[in-house]
């Protein structure tokens, strides 16, 4: 096996398992043992348990990042676009293992005493605004759309994940649907 192989089974072993019980309950031997590598293995390739977070949270920002960018790619128009992020969002809900945003998960476990992970929480937090703030932008909106958008889909999150249905991506579509035609001046269905 080598380091690239390695090191790509350690942050998938590590991103699942941190997925499903929480950073501080996996030890570096269970990691391991999940890996199929060695514990000598597993510390060349990172030094302590703090960069194999690290590197999960990276994964996570390029897999989320992806995933999103291409569902709204494939919507139509700009305002398809906009409610497209909240398509992926069912579609994630849905899946066995979403328990929710690895971001929040993390900042909630360790955001008080790791600052790395703090940061890269915040950092994953502000690309996705700027994202929606850019579709927003493309789709003719005034800039207070985007920061609404991103707070219905944060929202979103945090009530899927403890529901444990897609309920809450369907309900957030729908107000955001009320939302963009009221700013882009589009007449509001069930509106007088």
């Amino acid at each position: 096996m080598n380091i690239s192989e390695a090191r790509t089974r350690i942050v998938a072993s590590a991103d699942e398992l941190y997925n499903a019980r929480g950073i501080q309950a996996v030890g570096m031997d269970e990691l391991r043992a999940a890996a199929g590598v060695s514990l000598k293995k597993l510390y060349q390739e990172f030094p302590s348990k703090g960069s194999i977070v690290m590197a999960v949270l990276e994964r996570r920002h390029r897999s989320w990042a992806e995933g999103l960018d291409a569902t709204v790619r494939q919507a139509p128009t700009p305002r398809a676009r906009l409610l497209a992020i909240f398509d992926y969002l069912a579609q994630w809900f849905g899946e066995d293992s979403f328990r929710g945003c690895g971001f929040v998960n993390s900042f909630a476990e360790l955001g008080a005493v790791s600052p790395d992970v703090a940061d890269y929480a915040r950092q994953h937090k502000e690309s996705f605004q700027e994202y929606v703030g850019k579709l927003s932008e493309d789709a003719g909106a005034p800039p207070y759309l985007g920061p609404q958008l991103s707070i219905l889909a944060e929202g979103a999150q945090t009530t899927a994940a403890i529901a444990g249905t897609v309920d809450a991506a369907v309900q957030a579509r729908q107000a955001a649907e009320v939302l963009i035609d009221v700013a882009l001046g589009h007449e509001v269905r069930g509106a007088a």
